[in-house]
């Protein structure tokens, strides 16, 4: 689980800054589950450079609660979950500051959005959160105010968590838990049902957080639930090592058969079965396309990105935009291994007529 948290403050000397708004976004890497906006008033004078910067003045944090009086919720909300923002070390060491003026020594995980996105997509001329929306055609509104970019964040986290293909922020998240609490009940079966009845890929962790089992499915529920139905002596182990499960929804069979074969090549689950198959080369009928198909929800696309003949990773793109400019789908993509194996899955989706469309360029 994730709290992602953008802040706004009155400017000032180091540590002596107060805060002027808040956003906090609980995010469980699919849907934003709850969230908490309010402005707040710093009890000390904005800088003037900020009221401009912002559009927060003295009048409107006149009546807004003070930080005492919205502590209770941001502990609540952010409680068990790993505290993200873009640049975390400012927004975490105004909140901790906050809290200590308080007497309350305020602890959490932390993730960075900045760090994240210079490992995940490097090479981008700037990674202030703007302009990397900007090149990454995430769209923003209310800039530099707490909720506009907060969930602007909520955005990037999202590409940056499906750019993670060796699943090192999932496995922090999990860490975050485990020696508070266990994240699966008694009756695993009971806990299967609130999964969603999507198309993709679920991760079995052990408490350490490394996955032990990748799965897929049509519908990821059912495909846990035949997994854990099972009787073999490998699957009863799996299921006592069994900490957390958590899941990937790809939104097509497609994405979810390529995403399933280079996560079993990158992450080396233990309990799956290796099956080797003879696999002919392959050839795809032209160079350069974007294989377009359903996405995980109404409003998007996942790309599929081919360029000189090989799969070069994929994409979900919510706006028409964004598919006309290859650049920008470039820079969105995950990687997907260019095998046999996933230019086989490839063409035969292609020859079944299961692409709903195509874009060559």
């Amino acid at each position: 689980m994730y709290a992602i948290i953008d802040i706004e403050t009155t400017g000032g000397k180091f540590n002596e800054e107060g805060i002027t708004e808040v956003a906090i976004y609980k995010f469980d890497g699919h849907n934003i589950i709850d969230q908490f906006i309010s402005l707040v008033n710093p009890e000390r004078p904005i800088q003037p450079f900020v009221v401009n910067l912002t559009g927060i003045t003295e009048k409107m944090v006149q009546t807004a609660p003070k930080f005492h009086e919205v502590a209770k919720r941001i502990v609540e909300i952010t409680q068990d979950c790993v505290f993200i923002a873009h640049n975390t070390s400012f927004d975490y060491r105004i909140i901790r500051t906050e809290f200590s003026r308080l007497g309350y020594d305020y602890f959490r995980e932390t993730l960075c959005t900045v760090e994240l996105s210079k490992a995940l997509i490097p090479e981008m001329p700037s990674y202030s959160l703007g302009k990397l929306c900007k090149s990454l055609g995430i769209p923003m509104s209310s800039r530099h105010r707490a909720s506009g970019d907060a969930m602007a964040t909520v955005k990037l986290f999202k590409l940056l968590l499906d750019k993670d293909i060796d699943k090192k922020i999932t496995k922090t998240s999990i860490k975050t838990l485990a020696d508070k609490e266990i994240v699966l009940p008694s009756n695993i079966l009971d806990y299967i049902k609130i999964i969603p009845k999507e198309t993709g890929l679920f991760f079995i962790h052990n408490k350490a957080g490394d996955v032990l089992y990748v799965g897929k499915n049509k519908n990821i529920q059912k495909g846990i639930n035949q997994l854990f139905l099972r009787t073999s002596k490998r699957i009863k182990t799996l299921l006592k090592l069994t900490y957390s499960i958590t899941i990937e929804e790809t939104g097509n069979e497609l994405l979810a058969d390529l995403k399933f074969i280079d996560a079993n090549l990158k992450l080396k689950p233990k309990f799956n079965t290796k099956r080797r198959k003879k696999i002919p080369t392959v050839i795809f009928n032209n160079d350069n396309m974007l294989l377009i198909n359903k996405g995980r929800h109404s409003n998007e696309k996942s790309v599929l990105f081919l360029e000189d003949n090989q799969i070069k990773g994929s994409a979900f793109i919510d706006l028409a935009y964004q598919i006309e400019n290859i650049e920008i789908v470039r820079k969105m993509m995950s990687p997907i291994v260019d095998n046999l194996t996933t230019r086989y899955v490839t063409k035969k989706f292609l020859e079944k007529g299961k692409v709903d469309k195509i874009v060559r360029f």
